[in-house]
């Protein structure tokens, strides 16, 4: 199965957002740093993956100002971009083949990084 529908972009994100909320260092983050409704965040990433995979014109966000808020909150580390990033890749190498879940991976991987540079 690949990243090339909404359909596998959710799945994706559901047995992502597993394995980030069991993590000691992602869980504090999105729970109480940010204070999300967990359904609510998956539905805003689901979008946001529809636009970066699939050209999906929906998500109207600005990601970076979201993210800055966090951080003001709860400060991020590099320790918590490593874990994300690593968790990211473990779910999508074990469970998804195909261009689009190869192009996920160095899109995450670009987020990481380009978070980390303006956060940290």
């Amino acid at each position: 199965m690949d990243l090339d529908s909404e359909e596998h972009i959710r799945l994706f994100i559901d047995a992502f957002y597993i394995k980030v909320l069991k993590d000691t260092i992602l869980r504090p983050i999105f729970i109480e740093g940010a204070g999300i409704d967990i359904q609510e965040h998956k539905a805003t990433i689901v979008s946001y993956w529809k636009k970066l995979l699939l050209g999906d014109k929906t998500y109207k966000r600005h990601t970076m100002n979201i993210h800055r808020a966090v951080h003001s909150q709860m400060p991020f580390t590099d320790e918590a971009f490593e874990r994300w990033l690593s968790l990211f890749i473990e779910t999508a190498k074990n469970e998804y083949r195909g261009p689009y879940s190869d192009r996920a991976i160095v899109v995450a991987s670009t987020i990481a990084k380009n978070m980390k540079t303006a956060l940290l």
